[in-house]
């Protein structure tokens, strides 16, 4: 891994700059959208962590700390994205380290996440990291 990455918490604003990583992972959402989404989030407890080269992010992950009956108390990685120029680099590695460090220091017993059925890529990388499959994530739009 490149001894210039830099990983720090963002900021609101720096949240709402990085669109451009998320339609990596998720296409077709609009800048207002995702502010829009953004902040109903926010006010929901959502949080972001991002790596950096230099000036630039190249790689986010939003993150919830809550409970669940089935796991207890939890971090949960969300809408991980690592930039397509920089995958293969230890980037994801050092976001889920950096995650699990943040879940131990708020006092949680798990990790939990979803992971897109077509994003094999990401399923090695979780399974790699120690994750199971522990069930399905079922979605209806209404």
């Amino acid at each position: 891994m490149n001894d210039s990455l830099a990983i720090k918490e963002l900021n609101e604003q720096q949240m709402k700059e990085q669109r451009g990583l998320l339609i990596q992972l998720s296409p077709g959402i609009e800048q207002a959208d995702y502010e829009r989404m953004l902040a109903e989030m926010l006010r929901n407890g959502y949080r972001m962590v991002g790596v950096f080269d230099g000036q630039r992010c190249v790689g986010i992950s939003g993150f919830w700390i809550s409970t669940k009956f089935y796991c207890d108390k939890y971090i949960e990685p969300d809408n991980v994205v690592i930039d397509k120029d920089y995958r293969s680099r230890g980037i994801g590695k050092l976001l889920l380290d950096w995650l699990t460090e943040e879940g131990k220091r708020c006092g949680c017993r798990s990790i939990i996440l979803d992971a897109y059925v077509e994003n094999a890529p990401a399923h090695r990388f979780y399974f790699r990291e120690g994750f199971i499959a522990r069930g399905f994530h079922f979605l209806k739009k209404i």
